[in-house]
């Protein structure tokens, strides 16, 4: 037991060192939506918080434009009777922002809501603080907000409203369906409105998170503070680290109420720095109690009890807030047809099924010769036809014609081809100068590097004995030319030029080089996203073809643990090195024949070529996000990881800006929790970063930056190139 305990110790403390000791979120589950608020349903429009900002001058912006967009589209077509232009379902701030800019239009429109119109802000506690940032921006149309707190900013709204003509009717919306040419709006009770577009704006207005806890349903457990004072008197317990829960213990503190905050994280990361410095400083003055790490078992009439480091206390309590956030409204957006992020139907499976078996097949004809023995799988039998045409078999064509007579030249084209096109829709998307080069880059070492040299020019030049007799004969042996492209994909990324049944002298000085000399001090300086962001034809594809899927990528300490994969096949490379470097010193002892047998033809060929980095790498592109092999299983990737934990790259972070809106963690496709970086105030150092930049353009608040710090994280740089554009 003692003989296994040591070595599992130390890999757990190795894990936790290069990994595991990062934060690992995840991502909250909303409805699938694209940056103008589109989605699936042709005519439904999302707006404010469920496009995933939670923040009041964004909510505006997002309902004008969706109401300015109605506008745009539905133009001067003639409506038929009894069908509304727009239904416009929740009349918060979002909705009110588009019902502004539509009164004053020809379209017919109406507002429904469940209670009246701003019900969100007026609920909010007496005297709250509003947090009307960025400061700089002005949302578009013409509502707008200045306030500071909450009874000014509801009187601000209400003067900007008066005398407009916004139909409102109370109702309660249970989904909304697509019937021809129109949109339904399935009212509870009552009759479906037909509407020819439908901007929803409920909000995150689902369920309260429950504490889960046995007396969590008695009258004193609430999960809304209407005003600080009327708790005065009491023994007050809030649940919770968010703005919400902190703003509601500072509130009951300042006005004498014996209030405890209990929160079951280790620190008050997702509350505004201003809401989080408070608590500590009234919590150091004794006039409030701070239980982090903790959580409750048990609510009774007249006591709580908490758990905190497995021991149990009772606390005197006349009333709990629980202010634990909201489950956003999913069941109404899965009933009208909005996929929700992270949920799969069984469509999707089958699809993800078949696409799988696919691109398994088309790498096992590539890597493993699938279907030699059939003559209509062979691309030799396609061209014949063509072989008559060319009467020089050293021309252009003739080169062509032999290299196109494989199948790894028709997966390399492919492959190249994917790369261009979705390259030519990511920069088109996401118009950034960053991206823009990145992506050039990553097109042209793909096309040239990793297709046309090795692929056509170096056959053309050997074909003419244009290339030096000790090139060709140290790098190429036999006219191996596909062995070019291990100038860009270094060891063990690119393994056969290294683990061969003879020692390469050449290859094995450049990959050394490349592998311990090059990437290392490119890695240090900018990052392991240097070479697989803008290098490495793994990424190319990712960036490129994934871009749109990076969503997808899933978060948590177990998937992080996944990511220790590619540690376990770096190992194997290493352990295989060595036995070839035996086998090359000292045949008698071991065979290179045998080396190559077992461990290339038997292990890396099937296991890390074809089944990790072919079959699945690329089978889960549209499921998992397009960095799978890239994040678990990259040998390559696995030694940057490594080299990483020394680099002076950072993504740095302005905690004053961040909102917590957690959108930066949800586009990373490394599986990053980025915004708990943010929140703390720490740059982000996670090894697995690869540049790729849409964290930092995705934040609202302009809070992330590429940069790099010294040994004390302390800022000396910020890269000159804008990943914001």
């Amino acid at each position: 037991m003692n003989t296994l305990a040591s070595p599992l110790s130390w890999f757990g403390r190795y894990a936790h060192w290069l990994h595991l000791q990062w934060p690992a979120g995840v991502a909250e589950r909303l409805p699938v939506v694209g940056a103008d608020g589109s989605t699936r349903v042709p005519g439904l429009l999302i707006v404010g918080d469920l496009t995933g900002v939670p923040l009041l001058k964004f909510a505006l912006d997002s309902g004008a434009k969706a109401a300015q967009r109605c506008l745009r589209e539905l133009g001067s077509a003639t409506t038929p009777a009894g069908v509304l232009d727009v239904v416009i379902i929740g009349g918060g701030v979002a909705g009110m922002a588009a019902a502004v800019e539509l009164a004053d239009s020809r379209l017919r429109f109406a507002i429904i809501e469940s209670n009246q119109r701003l019900a969100t802000l007026t609920n909010f506690p007496a005297g709250k603080p509003i947090f009307t940032y960025p400061t700089d921006m002005r949302p578009a149309g013409g509502l707008q907000v200045s306030a500071e707190v909450k009874e000014d900013l509801v009187l601000e709204l209400e003067r900007q409203l008066a005398g407009k003509d916004l139909p409102l009717r109370t109702a309660t919306v249970t989904h909304v369906e697509r019937r021809g040419d129109h949109l339904a709006v399935m009212v509870k009770d009552g009759e479906p409105i037909l509407a020819r577009r439908v901007i929803v704006a409920i909000g995150r207005s689902g369920n309260f998170r429950r504490l889960g806890v046995p007396g969590e349903d008695l009258p004193k457990v609430v999960n809304r503070l209407h005003d600080p004072k009327h708790h005065a008197t009491e023994d007050l317990v809030v649940a919770g680290g968010g703005d919400s829960a902190c703003e509601a213990a500072i509130a009951c503190a300042e006005v004498g109420a014996r209030v405890t905050l209990v929160h079951r994280g280790t620190d008050l990361a997702k509350a505004k720095p201003e809401n989080a410095a408070r608590v500590l400083d009234l919590a150091k003055a004794g006039r409030l109690r701070l239980m982090l790490g903790a959580k409750f078992t048990r609510i009774t009439t007249d006591a709580v009890d908490v758990t905190s480091g497995g021991t149990t206390q009772t606390l005197p309590n006349q009333g709990v807030l629980a202010l634990i956030g909201r489950e956003a409204p999913l069941d109404f957006f899965r009933r009208s047809g909005v996929p929700i992020r992270g949920e799969r139907s069984v469509p999707v499976y089958a699809a993800l099924v078949a696409f799988l078996i696919a691109i398994t097949c088309l790498y096992g004809w590539k890597s493993l010769g699938w279907g030699s023995g059939v003559a209509a799988l062979q691309p030799a039998t396609w061209l014949r036809p063509l072989a008559h045409w060319v009467s020089d078999p050293t021309s252009v064509a003739g080169i062509l014609l032999h290299s196109a007579s494989g199948p790894s030249f028709w997966v390399t084209l492919a492959y190249s081809s994917a790369v261009v096109g979705f390259g030519i829709d990511r920069i088109r998307r996401r118009k950034t100068p960053y991206v823009r080069l990145q992506t050039l880059t990553l097109m042209t070492f793909q096309v040239l590097p990793l297709f046309l040299i090795p692929e056509i020019l170096l056959p053309w030049l050997g074909a003419h004995d244009l290339i030096p007799h000790a090139i060709r004969e140290n790098l190429f042996p036999g006219d191996s030319w596909w062995r070019a492209y291990g100038f860009i994909l270094a060891w063990p990324l690119m393994a056969w030029n290294v683990f061969t049944e003879q020692p390469y002298t050449w290859w094995l000085t450049i990959s050394f080089i490349q592998t311990f000399v090059i990437i290392p001090l490119i890695v240090w300086r900018w990052g392991k996203g240097a070479y697989c962001g803008w290098i490495c034809s793994c990424g190319a594809l990712a960036e490129t073809m994934g871009d749109r899927h990076r969503e997808k990528m899933p978060h948590g300490k177990g998937w992080n643990k996944v990511n220790l994969v590619g540690q376990v096949i770096l190992a194997t490379a290493a352990i295989i090195l060595v036995l070839h470097i035996i086998s090359w010193t000292s045949p008698s002892t071991i065979s290179p024949a045998w080396v190559q047998a077992v461990t290339m033809q038997g292990y890396w060929k099937h296991a890390v070529d074809w089944l990790l980095a072919g079959a699945l790498g690329t089978g889960l592109y549209f499921w998992l996000s397009g960095r799978v092999w890239c994040r678990f299983a990259c040998p390559l990737a696995a030694w940057m990881h490594i080299i990483a934990r020394f680099s002076r790259f950072r993504i740095v972070a302005d905690q004053k800006k961040c909102i917590s809106c957690n959108a930066c963690t949800t586009v990373c496709h490394q599986g990053i929790d980025i915004m708990n970086f943010a929140n703390k105030g720490k740059h982000m150092q996670d090894p697995q970063c690869v540049r790729c930049s849409a964290c930092v353009q995705v934040c609202p608040t302009n809070v992330l930056q590429f940069g790099r710090v010294d040994g004390q994280e302390r800022v000396i740089a910020v890269d000159g190139i804008s990943p914001r554009g």
